[in-house]
């Protein structure tokens, strides 16, 4: 009996050692989503980095179905009733409004994403493009506002991409 508890205890020690290792080389950080301009449109958004790489996905729900477009923006501050107040599009190598990985573009274009006809859809994305902090600000997330609009983005009209109102917003903050 003492052996096979003596063998759990190593075998847990061993796992957790294992996790805590992998869990030094990444880096998470999850918001929450809040209804800006008269919309229902919540949600929740977790970065996560890992060896350089920082990945997105959101859960959204409330849209309207069909095509909207994500942005992050320049400033946290969600205050404004209509989410202005996170200023543009997040722009730290100061290029043209565009597709991400698609010539010129803004760091903060994410891009479209589609709700489902209940109105709820997933975003996911991933770039070596971002930070979730540290000394490089052309990276560095933090300090940025994620903005969920009611349209989709068109990719050429500047600098936004004419995508429509604001309808949710976060401080990406820790």
């Amino acid at each position: 009996m003492k052996k096979i508890l003596l063998s759990a205890i190593i075998i847990c020690s061993i796992i957790f050692a294992c996790k805590s290792s992998a869990d030094a080389n990444s880096n998470s950080l999850t918001i929450t989503l809040e209804p800006k301009s008269g919309s229902n449109v919540k949600g929740t958004a977790t970065f996560t980095e890992k060896k350089g790489e920082v990945t997105l996905v959101a859960k959204l729900t409330g849209l309207t179905p069909g095509l909207h477009a994500i942005h992050i923006h320049e400033k946290s501050d969600c205050s404004a009733a209509d989410g202005t107040s996170t200023g543009g599009h997040w722009n730290p190598t100061f290029k043209k409004h565009g597709k991400f990985g698609e010539g010129e573009y803004h760091r903060g274009d994410i891009g479209n994403f589609t709700a489902d006809v209940y109105g709820n859809a997933t975003v996911f994305f991933k770039t070596k493009e971002w930070a979730i902090g540290g000394t490089d600000e052309t990276k560095n997330i933090l300090g940025k506002g994620l903005i969920v609009h009611k349209d989709p983005d068109d990719y050429t009209s500047q600098p936004t991409g004419n995508a429509g109102a604001r309808v949710a917003c976060s401080g990406i903050i820790k």
